[in-house]
C-alpha cells in the first residue's frame, strides 16, 4: 500500500526532475510521467516525473514506470537500470484520492496492487538513487530494487497506518526479511519515519551518497560497471542471491551450485577466465 503525508509546502517547493542534467540522449519512447535517457552505455535512467506532486504513485505513473523499465530490460544494448525520483522525493506515496472511495469488493476482485511486482520481476539489475521522501508505496517501490542508494536528505517510511490501512505492496514482507520483526513492527504500527543514517544502521540501504558525489551519480557509476560485466553471469548472480529469499539454507546452496555450474557452458566462463590467465582485461559476447 502506499501514502503520501507532507507538507504542503514541500510540494509546492518541488523541482522538476530534469532530462538535461546528464549529457547523453533520451530514449525515444515518450512517457508522460516518467523521463528516460541513456547516461552512459548500457545503462538505463529512468526518472519519475510528477513533480507538482513529490512523484506520488497514481495508476498512469505506475504504468509508465512499469513500461519504461521492462522497454530497458528487454533491450539487448542496457546491462542496468538507475530508478530514480527528483532532489525532494523519490516518490512520496500515492495519490489518496484515487483510492479513497474503492470498495473491498473492488479492491479484491480486482487484485489491487497485484501489479506492483513489475520490478523485482525484471531480469536485469535494478539500482533505487533516493533523495527526499520515500513514503509508503514509494518505499515499497525503492525495497524492490536489488540495489538501494540513498542521499543524505532521504526520508523512508510506510506511514498507511495513519489512514487506517496498513503497507500492501510488499512493505511489511520485504522490510521483515531486510531489517527484522521488531523494526518492521515499529515502521508499520506507527508510521514513523526513519532518516538516512538509521535506515543505513538497520542495513536497510547500501550507504548513504555524500552530496558532493550525488546519489545518482553514485548509482550511474556503479550500473555502468555491472553493465561492463557478462550479462549472462550478471543474471545468474541476481536470481542466486533472490533465490536467498525464497529457499531454505541446504536448497539455496544447491540452487547456487547448479548455477555456478551451468556458467561453464557458456563462452563467457572460457573468455573470463582465459583472460585471467593472459592477464588482459576480457571481451564478453553475453553468451
Amino acid at each position: 500500500m502506499y501514502l503520501a503525508t507532507v507538507p504542503r509546502h514541500a510540494i509546492r517547493t518541488a523541482r522538476l526532475a530534469r532530462s538535461d542534467r546528464f549529457f547523453s540522449t533520451s530514449l525515444p519512447v515518450h512517457y508522460d510521467n516518467v523521463l528516460v535517457s541513456r547516461p552512459e552505455p548500457g545503462v538505463a535512467l529512468i526518472t519519475l516525473n510528477r513533480p507538482n506532486a513529490l512523484n506520488a504513485l497514481n495508476a498512469a505513473h505506475f504504468r509508465d514506470i512499469a513500461s519504461a523499465l521492462k522497454e530497458a530490460d528487454d533491450d539487448a544494448s542496457v546491462g542496468a537500470m538507475v530508478l530514480t525520483g527528483s532532489d525532494r522525493a523519490f516518490a512520496a506515496g500515492a495519490d489518496i484520492k484515487e483510492m479513497k472511495d474503492k470498495s473491498f469488493a473492488e479492491a479484491y476482485t480486482s487484485n489491487f496492487l497485484a501489479n506492483w511486482e513489475v520490478v523485482s520481476k525484471l531480469n536485469k539489475p535494478v539500482i533505487a538513487a533516493v533523495s527526499g521522501y520515500a513514503l509508503g508505496g514509494g518505499l515499497e517501490l525503492a525495497l524492490q530494487a536489488d540495489i538501494l542508494l540513498v542521499s543524505p536528505s532521504a526520508q523512508l517510511g510506510q506511514p498507511e497506518i495513519n489512514l487506517g490501512v496498513i503497507p500492501g505492496g510488499g512493505g511489511t514482507q520485504r522490510l521483515t526479511r531486510l531489517i527484522g520483526k521488531s523494526r518492521t513492527m515499529e515502521l508499520v504500527l506507527t508510521g514513523r519515519m526513519i532518516n538516512a543514517d538509521e535506515a543505513e544502521r538497520w542495513g536497510l540501504v547500501s550507504r548513504i551518497v555524500p552530496e558532493d558525489i550525488g546519489v545518482v551519480n553514485a548509482a550511474i557509476q556503479m550500473a555502468t560497471t555491472i553493465a561492463d560485466k557478462g550479462r549472462v553471469a550478471v543474471a545468474a548472480g541476481k536470481e542466486a542471491v533472490n533465490a536467498a529469499f525464497e529457499l531454505p539454507l541446504a536448497e539455496g546452496l544447491r540452487f547456487e551450485r547448479r548455477l555456478f555450474h551451468a556458467l561453464f557452458a557458456t563462452k563467457d566462463q572460457k573468455e573470463g577466465m582465459t583472460a585471467f590467465a593472459e592477464k588482459r582485461k576480457p571481451e564478453w559476447s553475453h553468451s
